[in-house]
């Protein structure tokens, strides 16, 4: 996959098949696109381009920045983007000036004149351009009067729910991650670099890897203890995290992510792992003293084999 990151240093290429959007979480939604674009590539001898954003329009705009809080990183959404099978992404440098940017001017002087699309997909809901005031009719009409085809995705649905960015992120909220990872496609995941702790957990038999996360707009599920999956160099060792405030320890007020791998005794401070989320084993509790904490941990591990052993 080519990644362009000036849409000036890209070059168009034959039978274009686009699609525009911030694509966060690049969930089934987004991913019924790509399979789209990637179908019609292939049958007429073309490629397909991607073209997004970065930083995120909300950000730059400060509409909820406050609040705001993304299910991937950017690093992380090219990772999945390329598992898609997508040839081309450009990225668009958002600024307040490019916000001002009228939904057709953005049409025609960056997806006609810079990408030369032959066709366009979009998804369901998809809106663009200044105050997000382009929508599908006007795409349908800007494709007649510059010449190529555009095609809408009906919304995906998984249990009966569209999938949605917003879904995700709320069941992420509600700790639901099994539900998360339905309309995402994959595991959530938090990646990091290992950081020193207070070492308490050696103590009590449970030595946790603490994560640093560097991104402050990553959405972070709710606090509690999870089963989980850990990926470290390129090997995956299943484990139990938390999320949380460690109450029993210190009642820190600082939010800490740790986890614990099973059968895996290396020193790993300052290398990066990342944690995948498969299902939520209880909330955050504050035990009496460090032994009852450990006998809490025993039954956890036992609820995490569990949960990581059953057929998926």
């Amino acid at each position: 996959m080519k990644i362009y990151r000036n849409i000036n240093d890209y070059k168009p290429v034959k039978n274009a098949i686009v699609t525009i959007g911030t694509f966060d979480g690049v969930h089934l939604g987004h991913q019924a696109i790509f399979k789209k674009m990637t179908a019609e590539a292939k049958a007429i001898g073309g490629e397909t381009v991607v073209v997004t954003f970065h930083p995120h329009p909300r950000l730059v705009l400060n509409i909820d920045s406050s609040s705001l809080r993304f299910i991937t990183t950017q690093e992380k959404k090219m990772e999945i983007l390329e598992k898609t099978g997508i040839d081309n992404v450009v990225i668009i440098e958002f600024t307040r000036e490019f916000s001002r940017t009228s939904s057709e001017q953005f049409i025609k002087n960056y997806i006609v004149d810079k990408i030369k699309p032959a066709k366009l997909v979009i998804g369901y809901d998809h809106h663009f351009g200044k105050n997000r005031m382009g929508d599908f009719k006007l795409l349908y009409d800007l494709s007649n009067r510059y010449n190529f085809k555009v095609e809408r995705v009906a919304a995906q649905d998984v249990e009966n729910i569209a999938v949605s960015s917003t879904k995700i992120r709320k069941a992420l909220e509600a700790g639901d991650v099994k539900k998360a990872n339905r309309l995402l496609g994959y595991e959530y995941s938090l990646c990091g670099e290992v950081i020193h702790g207070n070492e308490l957990g050696r103590t009590i038999g449970f030595p946790t890897a603490n994560l640093n996360i560097p991104d402050a707009f990553k959405v972070i599920a709710v606090c509690g203890v999870y089963a989980c999956h850990i990926k470290h160099k390129g090997v995956i060792y299943n484990g139990m995290g938390n999320i949380g405030y460690r109450p029993t320890v210190s009642g820190n007020s600082q939010l800490t992510t740790e986890v614990h791998l099973f059968d895996f005794d290396q020193m790993i401070y300052g290398e990066e792992i990342c944690v995948s989320f498969v299902d939520r084993i209880r909330s955050e509790i504050r035990f009496e003293n460090m032994q009852a904490l450990q006998q809490q941990l025993v039954k956890d591990k036992v609820a995490a084999i569990e949960i990581l052993n059953r057929p998926e």
